[in-house]
């Protein structure tokens, strides 16, 4: 499993995700020093989020069952709680909308690329 390779994809997406919708809202030249320094916490909720969230469901599978199978059953689920949570956190703080926004994206494309590692690893 190429875990590295997804934790290094998420940051570099989420860190996109972030700053995009900041930058939309309010762009000033003293933000620029902030992207790069936010690049450290948010690789450490993404390491976070995909080692303790999504890899538990591709290393706890049956031996029989495809990466495929696991994805199919227990996506759906995954991303209903998740949206539910990051839905109830802009509700809750309207102020971290950016960071709900980007942590729900990220997750959602993380499942796809472990996934597909996944299935071509084993292919």
């Amino acid at each position: 499993m190429n875990t590295p390779s997804v934790i290094l994809k998420s940051t570099i997406l989420a860190t996109c995700i972030f700053w995009i919708i900041l930058i939309s809202e309010n762009f000033q030249n003293d933000m620029i020093p902030f992207v790069f320094l936010s690049i450290i916490p948010i690789s450490i909720c993404c390491t976070v989020t995909i080692l303790f969230t999504i890899m538990p469901f591709f290393l706890l599978k049956k031996d029989g069952s495809s990466n495929k199978s696991v994805f199919k059953k227990y996506f759906p689920f995954y991303a209903i709680v998740s949206f539910s949570l990051c839905c109830y956190g802009v509700i809750e703080l309207t102020f971290a909308i950016s960071f709900f926004i980007s942590a729900f994206f990220t997750t959602m494309q993380s499942w796809i690329w472990l996934a597909k590692d996944n299935q071509q690893r084993n292919n």
